[in-house]
Order: C-alpha cells, then structure tokens, then sequence
C-alpha cells in the first residue's frame, strides 16, 4: 500500500465505504491524509455545578454529585431517563433518549462529570445526551485535542478517525518537497510529521507547529504557481488601444450624481492602462457599496465606442441578470446604441444558440454572463476587454481561460474582499491594484443593531413599518430546511410562519442555493420589481445583488456567519438614498459571539472588520468561521496567516531568483508538487 492505492487497501474499506468517501473526494490513501480536521474537540475544565455559570448554546463540563437514581419515563415508545441538580439559584436537568441503562450506570452519592450543551426552554437548564465521565477518566480527556471532520451521510467521524489512523500507522510517507536550507531558515517541521499531528495532535503547541507547516505550503505552492507563470509570461502587447477622446468624461457628466475621488482615480487608471502600449492587468479593490459596477459599466462603454467587444463574468445567475438589467438600463439612458448581450447556463438552447449568434454579429457587444462565458461554444469576434466580478470565486485558472477567449484582451478584476494592500500584491502579483476606498456621497451610512431573539416582534413591527413607507426587506437564514443537526432558522419553515406574523398583502418569498437558477431569477425579478416585500433567502444573495429600495436586512443566527460574510449581506441593503437598517439576531449567549457582533454593530469598514475579527480570534482558533473570498485554500487564511502568507511568498522569490526554470535536481519534487497543487485548484473550482 502507498500513497497512490485505492481506499480500499486500507483495512475496514470496503465498496459501499469506497463509494460514500468517494462523494468527499477521497479515493486514494493519500486523498484521506490530507482531508484534514475542520475543528477539534477539546475538552473544557470540568466546574462544579454549585459555582458553574450556565450559559446558553456553549459546551460544558459540569462536575456534580448524584443525589437521587435517574427516572426513566417512556415518552410514546421511546424511554427517556431524566435526572436533575438543583441548588438555591439554579436547577439543570439532564435527558438522555433511548438510554434506560443510564439508571443503573450512575451511582447515588458518586461524583460525575457530565460533558454536554447548555440548552434553556422556557427558563428551564438542560443539557440533552451528556456524556459520563467519572473525574480521573475526564481529567484524561482534558488534554486530548480530537479531530472533527467535515462528513457524507454514511461516514461517521469516529470511522473517518480510524481510517486515517490506520494509514499513518502503516508509516506511508508523502515526499517532502521543500529543500532542507527553507525548512530551517522558515522554521518548519517535517511534512509528515505535521500530517501526523494536524489529525492526532497531543498538544496545542503541536497542532499550532503543524497547522503553520501546512499552510505554508499551500501559501507557497499557490505563489510558486502564480510567479512560475508569471515568469513565463512576456508583458503583452496592446492589441486592442482605447480611444483617448474623453468618451467615459463625457457620460460620467451625464450621471445624476457625482462618483467618488476614489471611482474618478480609479477610470483614470484604467483609462491609462488601456491607451497604453501594453495590455492592461488590473485588480480594482473596493469594499461593499463602494460604487464598482459604475465603473465596469463605463470602461466597457469606452470599449465598445473604441470599437471591441467586453465581456463581464459574474459568480452567480442572479448577480448576471441583474448586471444585464442595469447595463441594458444605463444604455438607454445614455443614449447608446450598444448591443447588450445575456448569456448564463440556465438559457434555452434556442437563446444560447441565438446569444452565440450575436455575439459574432457585434463586434463592439457588451456581454454579460457566468461560467458559459468561457465554454467552448461561446466564440467572440472582437474581444478587447474582459471583465471577472468577485475573483475569488473563479480562480487563477479561470481568468486565463476568459482572457484566452480573446487575443491578449485588457483584464480587469473586482473584488469587494477587504484584503490589507501588502496581501493582495502578492495573491494578485501578476496585477497592478486599485482601491476605491470610498463610499459615495448620496449613501447614507447603515444603522446596525445586534440584539436577542426576543426583539423578533419587534424588528417584524419594524419591517412592516418600512414595507408601508414603500420599501423592502432581506431575512437571512442559515439553513435551507430542517437539520437534526443545527438549530438555525431555516428559510422553508420561516417562510410560512412569517406569513402568519405580517397582513396577507405583504407577499413573501423564499431564495436559496438549492433552487434552479431560471426559478432564482424570477425571484429576484420580481423582488426588484418590489412585487415581493420580503425575501427570505440563505446568503445566495451575499455577492452584489442590487435593489436599492431594500432598506432592511435582518440576519437570523448572526452568530453563526463569519464577519466577513455578515458585512457582504449588510451591503445589500444602503444601495438607494433612503436610511437602511440591519438587525443581527444574536441567537447564542456566549460572550465571544456577542464579541464578534458588536465589531459589526460598531462599524461599515470592511477592513476595519477583517483585521477586528482576526484580533478577536487570536492564533488557537485555527478552524472558526472562514473568510469569505480564501481562493480556495484548504487551511490557510489570508488575514489570520498574513505574517506566514509573507513568508512563503519570500521563499518563493529566493528559490525562483536562483532557479527560475526549477531545473536543479532539488527541486524536480518540488516543480511536480506545486503543478499537482495548481490542478487540484482547478477541480475546486469545477473546472
């Protein structure tokens, strides 16, 4: 058995096995060594119920004594064994389902430490299936760190924790590929050392030495790739030079308000680059609300006035249509007589076949779509300018594809992830960078509160407030429908309960991923239409979505989205001139939670918000909630790692500033390694 043998060499992996790890991706030995832990367990100090602080939502250990042998009921069919502690100021009841032998197990005047999470109805402490420990068997516990895997229905993290623990004892290796010299200068342990420990670790300082390893490595292989071809690239030549008559001047005075210092900076940038001799590469970096897509819109105008065709690709339908609405809008009222050209995978064949058409037939087209922008069958006749919303979505790969639809077109990047500047030039190194870092004018700022669930009627109170002065409103819930496994507000059943809370001429609608996309659009259609008032989605509307008219966002189990994530569904609603408001439903009671909200309650910032949260989180907190826009990496963090994101980055200049082709013998593992790393990303991005 090695590194490249079938699941199945390993012991206890049989076919059904193969085909359930097969739907995570794993299918080789080496697969399931690197499908690392999201998170690990780690066992908190057991406390005493007299002294213990019981909180909502957070997982306890709470060390009592038995007064009384457990009751067993039978609730219909299925036994119930209760048993409570009660004190002067506070009673906790624990339950376990199915498990009447619990009554035997535990021992009246013994000491137990029940292992659970604190759950409250109606004033009432529980904690549903603790676990039992007695306190020299817990105490053990405490030290250990234990994986948590992200799962297929079928495969349960204890057997996900055997398998691979029987493969690292097998003692199969995986070449390490950085030279001996970069792991001592870099401070960096063995690979197979850290694959061993970032699944098993016995420690915190263990876990933090390998987990550093491995993100370093996939820092340095996703560098080494972007340099290795950058190296390889000559600065292109302008095939497509911009006409230098104040075209974008003339129709940014047309506009009924002014654009930004920061937006007027930016055209000028961009203007510069694209009459120049060479093709322009450019990032343009602005936060949420900043006043982007005015921008893409009035550099593709100048293209097709220059006589090429543009093309804009967006990371969803929803976010394509409303791009093709608004460009189709700002046409008329400028008066242009540009063709405006929508292509997504959910068009009829007949309108695809009829949008390939057109896009042939118009040499100076403004196109608009998704992924189909890049298929084989979307053939271009004049493509001078091309365009990705929200790179990071895509990936390097995918950006070289679209521009390849043209000969050497101007690239330009939008990005609304707040990444620090010394950070993007190097994830965007092939690219000069432009920030709008202002907001416009005629946008009033967000008013933001975080309260408890308990504030429902009232925010509904609010809403409806709104909806009779003409406006509309988001509700974000993290689930689709009901989960055994989550607590969270789901959008199905919220849907039809919030129709009983609002009159029957407040239409309601649902919105998420699971949806086709034709049935997406149509929603989002009539919600911009303010035919619906309420639009109860998941955060399929995250990206850019625009109606201006929505001035409230409410956010059901706040807590349970990343910072980075809550601010981008803030954005959607402050897009018109009226006042907009965002409600965070803190639904936990843990201080950390209330932490982290009111860093959103205190400020708009993008940036400001990404490096709060990264102080907040601190370096133990390896595997909480992700940053939107991480370019696909399986561990690493482009805020919580930047000091290694430099490093790596560092590492990759020496090595290429000495062998730039990785021809010498010492780095053959490596030039296989990082080609390897590059088409793994690929396959992410469902290329």
């Amino acid at each position: 058995m090695d590194i490249h043998s079938a699941i199945t060499e390993i012991k206890g992996v049989g076919s059904k096995t193969k085909e359930l790890f097969g739907k995570m991706g794993v299918y080789t030995v080496g697969d399931i060594l690197l499908h690392f832990p999201r998170n690990y367990i780690k066992y908190p100090a057991a406390e005493e119920f007299q002294k213990a602080e019981l909180n909502e939502g957070e997982m306890m250990a709470v060390l009592a004594q038995v007064q009384r042998t457990p009751l067993v009921r039978n609730s219909g069919r299925m036994p119930v064994t209760l048993l409570e502690l009660e004190s002067e100021e506070k009673r906790l009841q624990f339950i376990w389902y199915r498990m009447p032998y619990i009554k035997n197990t535990l021992v009246p005047g013994k000491w137990y430490v029940f292992y659970g999470k604190i759950t409250q109805k109606n004033r009432q402490y529980a904690m549903e299936q603790p676990e039992i420990y007695e306190l020299e068997k817990y105490k053990e516990k405490e030290q250990q760190l234990l994986p948590v895997y992200s799962l297929t229905s079928g495969i349960s993290n204890n057997l996900m924790s055997k398998t691979i623990m029987a493969v690292l004892k097998s003692e199969i290796l995986l070449q390490d590929y950085l030279p001996a010299k970069l792991k001592t200068e870099y401070n960096l342990c063995e690979y197979n050392y850290a694959l061993q420990k970032i699944h098993f670790p016995d420690e915190m300082e263990q876990l933090i030495e390998a987990r550093r390893r491995l993100v370093f490595d996939e820092f340095f292989l996703f560098i080494m790739g972007m340099q290795y071809q950058k190296e390889r690239q000559q600065k292109e030549k302008n095939n497509y030079p911009f006409r230098d008559d104040g075209f974008a001047l003339e129709l940014m005075k047309q506009l009924p308000y002014e654009l930004t210092g920061a937006q007027q900076k930016t055209i000028a940038q961009i203007h510069k680059d694209a009459v120049s001799p060479y093709a322009m590469q450019r990032l343009i970096q602005g936060d949420v609300g900043s006043g982007k897509t005015i921008v893409a819109f009035l550099m593709m105008a100048e293209a097709s006035h220059s006589g090429y065709q543009s093309a804009i690709m967006a990371p969803t339908e929803v976010l394509a249509v409303q791009h093709y609405a608004t460009y189709t809008k700002l046409c008329q009222q400028f008066g242009l007589d540009i063709p405006v050209i929508l292509l997504t995978g959910s068009l009829k064949a007949k309108e695809k076949r009829e949008a390939y058409a057109r896009i042939l037939e118009h040499p100076n087209a403004m196109i608009i779509g998704t992924h189909a922008l890049i298929q084989d069958k979307a053939v271009y006749s004049n493509l001078g300018l091309v365009i990705t919303d929200e790179q990071h979505r895509f990936g390097v790969k995918q950006r070289d594809t679209f521009s390849n639809k043209g000969s050497h077109p101007h690239i330009l990047v939008m990005s609304a992830t707040p990444i620090p500047r010394t950070l993007a030039i190097i994830l965007y190194g092939d690219m000069d960078i432009s920030v709008i870092d202002e907001v416009p004018a005629h946008r009033l700022p967000i008013k933001n509160c975080v309260v408890d669930t308990s504030y429902r009627p009232k925010a509904y109170e609010f809403i409806l407030k709104q909806i009779k002065e003409g406006h509309q409103a988001y509700i974000i819930c993290p689930l689709v429908e009901e989960s055994e496994n989550s607590e969270g507000e789901n959008v199905t059943d919220y849907s039809k309960m919030l129709e009983s809370q609002f009159p029957a001429d407040v239409k309601i609608a649902m919105l998420h991923g699971k949806m086709k996309p034709e049935q997406k659009n149509q929603i989002m259609e009539a919600f911009s239409r303010n035919e619906i008032q309420i639009l109860v989605s998941t955060t399929v509307i995250e990206v850019g979505v625009n109606v201006p008219n929505a001035t409230v966002m409410m956010i059901e189990n706040a807590d349970r989205f990343g910072l980075a994530q809550l601010h981008q569904l803030r954005g959607r609603v402050g897009r018109g001139d009226a006042q907009s408001y965002c409600i965070m439903i803190n639904g936990s009671r843990g201080k950390t939670a209330k932490k982290r909200l009111e860093i959103l309650n205190r400020s708009n910032d993008g940036f400001y918000i990404a490096s709060e949260d990264l102080k907040l989180r601190g370096p133990g907190d390896f595997f909480g909630i992700r940053q939107s826009g991480d370019l696909a990496f399986q561990l690493a963090d482009i805020y919580q790692d930047a000091e290694v994101l430099e490093k790596a980055s560092a590492a990759v200049g020496e090595i290429l500033a000495k062998d730039p082709d990785l021809e010498w013998e010492e780095h053959h593992v490596l030039q296989v390694r990082m080609q390897h790393f590059m088409d793994e990303q690929i396959k992410k991005m469902n290329l």
